[in-house]
């Protein structure tokens, strides 16, 4: 709070870039975690958050006629204007979101004081949400060929790396250890995914410091190690998701790349995704296109296509894809690495995954992709995303090109995926948000060291929670496209601009609702008209049973005696209207809800206390709340005499009725 110059500003306007509509005044407000723009008319008050850790950058406009213009640019790709009227006023917002919007500490992240009310265990059971031991089991890794190595329990060999990592049997510690020193950053290969159909496997790495001539033999060894564990195969293929131009550079400075004269049975492959530095600009330059007000088709198409973003997504998805055949197709093991193994190989192997396996094309298993291969695995997401105020240069939408690659996976195989595209959007807004504990931090280790399981909660359970707001109505889990590798086409038609997650804030722009929310408000309805018809259904059955209930006592007036528990033999007749008023004592045996459903039984004896004794049920009309049913026929109308009274009294019949 002591970074708040002033907590509250008066008659300040909300511009909205898009609408031509009158500008709204309300009151900003400032707070520890937020800005708040509530409008002052009252039929609505509007109010408007802007959580600080989504501030990208606050640029303080000239000052016009009408006040002092603050733009403000989000993370998630929101722009807003406010129009201050006191150039002081302006200032001292501008000079509090700077700071607010830039923590220098861990402590000041949102996440270390949002607090939802959770008790220590639920917290706890929170954190347990996603097991990667589980998940591993799940592959069906077998113990023969792999198993887990804890020699980076005190992120002694790798400090981005998880403490439980899997290695293949043949990999002895010395091994391992001795690769480790050979690759950058330590990040030695390791095992991603296991396909138990074949065998074949996805291993991550980072650079090998081979310079121009080095070796190592235990990383040699390594490799040979990851191919044995596929039996069968003569080769594997070891992909660097690089430019080749990129990683002959690197050689300069001592890095490189694999020399297949020196490892025996592999295939070197290059892929040629650009580095982060490529990426940030792009991704600029993409965002400026938006931006424009009122843009000729020209001018959108022709900035989309100099920002180059298109054209790197379809990079990302054709590594996939190459990973994916090799794997299914070929039966044969790849080795992913970049230059530090936490970047384009965190994108390369998450999308082969993806493609590989169903399960990750699921809700919670695409959580569990995001914690394995992101996560757990050390991606820089303090850096990446400018959590606290850094080196600008270290910025990059890394996982915002992964989200954007599934949304066109999601668009080629609309019935592949349980998931719907709000999920992928919110899934992005909580990674820069800071509000939930997954993705702050460097690495496990830094986790760890900030006690995040301890001070935060996690993400995982909050959406699982929600899960149906993030269901995809078009999930077949059947569907052919459901079951099996994905194969998709990336010829250069099949990419688009995706407007859902750019330009979702221009409400003005896009008037319209989106296929899947409409079919969502379809699916719900569906389901509330299948309820109330089963509803129905039982009702009509209970209308049934009671009609042929109904039928049966109508049919047979000896049961009518029976069904009321009075005896033939007992020739005597009630002379008193308390003997047909208490409900007790005409049916002793029978309950209220029982009395409801046999009504019917009191309209059928009406013909029997008209004939006994005629005075009767009109002491009943007077006393009773029973008889104005006697007086009525079973179909509605007055009583009519009764046919048994014209009967021989000697009849089996007229004794009934005087009974």
């Amino acid at each position: 709070m002591e970074y708040i110059r002033t907590p509250k500003v008066e008659n300040v306007r909300l511009l909205d870039r898009v609408s031509s509509r009158k500008a709204p005044v309300g009151t900003l407000y400032l707070t520890a975690t937020h800005v708040i723009f509530v409008e002052n008319v009252s039929e609505t008050r509007k109010e408007t958050w802007i959580l600080h850790s989504q501030i990208c950058s606050v640029e303080k406009q000239s000052t016009s006629a009408t006040g002092c213009p603050l733009l403000i640019r989000c993370k998630n790709y929101q722009v807003i204007q406010f129009i201050i009227l006191q150039e002081r006023d302006c200032h001292d917002v501008y000079i509090s979101l700077m700071r607010l919007s830039r923590p220098e500490k861990y402590e000041e992240l949102y996440c270390f004081s949002f607090n939802p009310n959770l008790d220590k265990e639920d917290r706890e059971q929170a954190w347990n949400f996603i097991d990667l031991k589980a998940e591993y089991n799940r592959m069906g890794v077998p113990i023969q060929l792999w198993y887990i190595t804890h020699l980076n329990r005190d992120y002694g060999v790798c400090d981005t790396y998880p403490t439980v990592l899997y290695a293949p049997t043949s990999a002895t510690p010395p091994i391992i250890i001795g690769s480790s020193k050979f690759r950058s950053r330590g990040r030695f290969p390791t095992l991603s995914y296991y396909n138990h159909d074949n065998h074949a496997s996805i291993c991550r790495s980072s650079q090998p410091l081979s310079g121009f001539s080095a070796r190592c033999l235990e990383d040699e060894q390594m490799l040979q190690a990851i191919m044995k564990a596929n039996p069968g195969s003569e080769f594997m293929y070891v992909v660097d998701t690089r430019p080749k131009l990129n990683a002959m550079a690197n050689r300069a400075a001592g890095k490189g790349y694999e020399n297949e004269d020196n490892y025996s049975n592999i295939k070197f492959q290059f892929i040629g995704i650009e580095n982060i530095h490529v990426m940030r600009n792009s991704l600029q330059k993409m965002l400026e296109v938006c931006e424009l007000k009122s843009p000729s088709m020209g001018d959108f198409l022709w900035g989309l296509e100099n920002s180059g973003w298109l054209k790197h997504i379809k990079a990302i998805l054709d590594a996939g894809i190459f990973i994916a055949k090799a794997v299914a197709e070929e039966a044969i093991s790849v080795l992913v690495h970049c230059s530090d193994g936490w970047d384009r190989t965190a994108q390369v192997c998450s999308v082969a995954s993806l493609l590989l396996d169903p399960y990750y094309r699921t809700l919670k298993g695409f959580m569990v992709l995001i914690e394995k291969d992101w996560v757990s695995f050390g991606h820089k997401f303090n850096h990446r995303y400018n959590h606290l105020d850094g080196d600008p240069k270290e910025v990059s939408p890394v996982i915002d090109q992964f989200i954007e690659c599934v949304w066109h996976l999601m668009e080629q195989f609309p019935c592949a995926f349980e998931y719907n595209e709000r999920f992928l959007v919110h899934m992005h807004n909580h990674i820069y948000s800071c509000q939930y504990g997954n993705f702050i931090c460097n690495s496990q280790k830094e986790r760890r060291e900030q006690r995040t399981r301890e001070r935060t909660h996690s993400l995982w359970p909050h959406m699982w929670k929600n899960s149906t707001d993030y269901m995809n109505p078009l999930y077949r889990p059947d569907h052919s496209q459901t079951q099996g590798v994905l194969r998709p086409d990336t010829a250069p038609y099949c990419f688009k601009f995706w407007r859902g997650m750019y330009n979702r804030f221009e409400k003005g722009l896009h008037p319209r609702q989106s296929v899947i929310d409409f079919l969502m408000a379809v699916k719900e309805e569906t389901q509330q008209l299948e309820e109330d018809l089963e509803i129905h259904e039982e009702k009509i059955a209970k209308l049934e049973k009671l009609q042929v209930k109904h039928n049966k006592i109508k049919a047979n007036p000896r049961d009518i005696n029976k069904h009321l528990g009075v005896s033939t033999s007992d020739n005597s007749i009630a002379n008193t209207p308390q003997d047909y008023t208490g409900t007790a004592g005409i049916f002793p045996s029978c309950s209220s809800s029982q009395l409801d459903e046999e009504s019917s039984v009191l309209i059928l004896t009406r013909d029997t206390l008209k004939s006994s004794d005629p005075d009767l049920s009109t002491n009943s009309d007077q006393e009773s709340g029973v008889a104005d049913l006697n007086c009525r026929s079973p179909s509605g109308g007055d009583s009519l005499p009764s046919e048994d009274s014209a009967k021989d009294p000697d009849s089996d019949e007229a004794a009934n009725s005087a009974a």
